[in-house]
């Protein structure tokens, strides 16, 4: 029988499994973060990436590894709320479907600059703006439309504009670092607590990070071309995020935690 890995096809997880190869007990199933988390707790995946969020609301239930995550600090490009009307006036939301943790930050963020704002969940992209005073996209489809805007691509990623024909590009990892100058957690990698990993599993998960880290060229021209956005952007996307749940990102994802109300578990797996 397959140990089932959980795996959110993204291009910011690509480094980790780009080189994992499946078979020898261990199988993938695709799917967005809010699947994932909900074939976690029913037992339908051994492992997965969860969102922080997710993991923070049952923590009673789940157990990280010590050294994986998905996080950022300051931009992260694809988590991003576009706007036509200005951040302080924003009052009706459409939400993604796919992400519990950045509806949460959002919802932080507005709450903390004393804006009360209705959320719909919704599927669709910036057509929903219509309707809406903003759309929340995240993953391959928050970069997709965000460089879908751009008419030229820029030389430097510094010079990537932050509104484009009146519609405005608020990144919200950007947001938390200038608030808190700590990193954002989006995702960490988790059991069930009564299901600790299988060493040689993790001895595998590891060594794909390493390969997919050191051949970041690589993943970033794989990604760049199934998503079509620029490679050189593509690269410093991914190079942009942090993987191993460091003392800084522990940091951070404490502070989300107090942030939301939440109790922050220091209680890893030993492997």
């Amino acid at each position: 029988m397959s140990y089932i890995l959980g795996v959110p096809r993204y291009a910011n997880t690509a480094p980790l499994y780009h080189f994992l190869e499946e078979g020898d007990g261990l199988a993938f199933r695709y799917g967005v973060p809010t699947e994932l988390n909900q074939w976690l707790l029913e037992g339908s995946v051994d492992l997965s990436l969860v969102s922080s969020y997710f993991y923070l609301e049952n923590a009673n239930k789940l157990r990280p590894l010590p050294d994986f995550s998905v996080a950022d600090l300051g931009p992260v490009y694809s988590v991003n709320l576009f706007h036509r009307k200005p951040w302080s006036d924003l009052r009706r939301i459409a939400l993604t479907t796919e992400s519990a943790t950045s509806v949460r930050l959002l919802q932080y963020l507005l709450e903390k600059g004393g804006i009360e704002a209705q959320y719909t969940s919704e599927q669709g992209g910036l057509e929903l703006l219509e309707r809406y005073d903003a759309v929340l996209l995240i993953g391959d489809r928050a970069i997709s439309t965000y460089f879908g805007l751009l008419s030229i691509i820029p030389e430097s990623v510094h010079q990537v504009p932050t509104e484009v024909e009146g519609i405005r590009v608020t990144d919200l990892s950007m947001k938390w670092f200038e608030q808190t100058r700590l990193p954002f957690v989006f995702g960490v990698w988790a059991t069930r607590k009564n299901a600790p990993p299988p060493p040689e599993i993790i001895r595998r998960l590891r060594a794909a990070r390493s390969l997919g880290l050191g051949n970041l060229a690589a993943v970033a021209g794989t990604e760049a071309q199934r998503l079509n956005v620029p490679e050189r952007l593509m690269q410093h996307y991914l190079w942009n995020f942090r993987y191993h749940l460091e003392a800084p990102d522990r940091l951070g994802l404490q502070a989300f935690a107090q942030a939301v109300g939440l109790p922050y578990p220091d209680d890893y797996w030993d492997v």
